[in-house]
């Protein structure tokens, strides 16, 4: 299931230059959080956005890749704070990206795959 919905780069992207070095090239933390995120956003919304992946529109899949990279960046954020230059800016980070994924998630809870027209 790992890495279908968006890319370790886009999440540490998200993450800010100065999330910690360490768990920015961290395959195994990287891949659990991208499974939890993924799963999240599964229940959350009630779709097999990852099992059906392929067959999804591009403009779909880049609302997954917003929600799955910035659930996985507020991870990366929360490890460790103490390399941001306050705490207060790992916050901003951390709200910034919940922002993101929430608003995401809301999208895709009442998308109607039916109700895209062709312009």
């Amino acid at each position: 299931m790992s890495w279908t919905l968006t890319t370790s780069g886009s999440a540490v992207v998200k993450a800010g230059a100065n999330a910690n070095a360490d768990i920015r090239v961290s395959g195994s933390f990287l891949t659990k959080w991208s499974d939890d995120a993924e799963g999240r956003i599964d229940a959350i919304t009630r779709r097999s956005w990852v099992s059906n992946y392929s067959g999804l529109s591009t403009g779909i899949k880049g609302i997954l890749n917003d929600a799955a990279s910035s659930l996985i960046a507020k991870q990366i954020i929360a490890y460790d704070m103490s390399n941001f230059t306050s705490r207060a800016e790992a916050v901003i980070m951390l709200n910034v990206q919940d922002d993101t994924a929430r608003e995401a998630i809301n999208i895709l809870k009442d998308f109607k795959s039916n109700t895209l027209q062709a312009p």
